[in-house]
């Protein structure tokens, strides 16, 4: 599987095929699932209020700061992302529809 990032972020990457977002709203470049570390992501999953879009995803850092293995739904695509330690990253998890 590949990832792109989201335009206007440097730590949210969504799947390169995803239906539910625009060309727009994906960055030109292309990461695997080796290099985000997506083998990484627990079992054991800690499910989080959800946001509205990506840029609020990334402004968690400054006051509830992510753990590995985090997940919230992205409301403006209706699709669920977990926070991967390893690369400071959130990932695009699984499509809600």
């Amino acid at each position: 599987m590949s990832y792109k990032k989201m335009a206007g972020t440097c730590a949210v990457f969504i799947d390169e095929n995803d239906p539910n977002s625009s060309a727009q709203e994906r960055d030109g470049l292309t990461w695997s699932a080796e290099e985000l570390h997506v083998s990484d992501i627990p079992e054991q999953l800690t499910r989080k209020a959800p946001m509205q879009n990506s840029l609020s995803l990334e402004g968690l850092e400054d006051y509830d700061p992510p753990s590995h293995g985090d997940v919230r739904l992205m409301q403006c695509i209706n699709s669920d992302f977990v926070y991967i330690v390893t690369v400071k990253a959130w990932v695009q998890y699984q499509s809600c529809n």
